[in-house]
């Protein structure tokens, strides 16, 4: 991970492996991007900025997970 801030992805299961750089935008907003899925998000803080990118990257892992979960019918 590349940043200036002090966060630490491995503390989100999503993120454990990822490539997590994080930058901060001209309006002081700080982003968060997943270089392996190309997902980002964004935050008030370095922190919540992650914390948004985790719960983003499990919602594209799941959304394009190839199980399609109707093994029911």
């Amino acid at each position: 991970m590349s940043s200036d801030a002090d966060v630490d992805p491995s503390e989100y299961e999503a993120l454990d492996d990822a490539d997590v750089t994080m930058r901060q935008n001209e309006h002081g907003l700080h982003i968060a991007d997943d270089e392996e899925t190309g997902v980002s998000s964004q935050g008030q803080t370095p922190e919540e900025a992650l914390a948004n990118l985790a719960a983003a990257v499990e919602g594209y892992t799941e959304a394009t997970n190839d199980d399609p979960g109707d093994d029911w019918l």
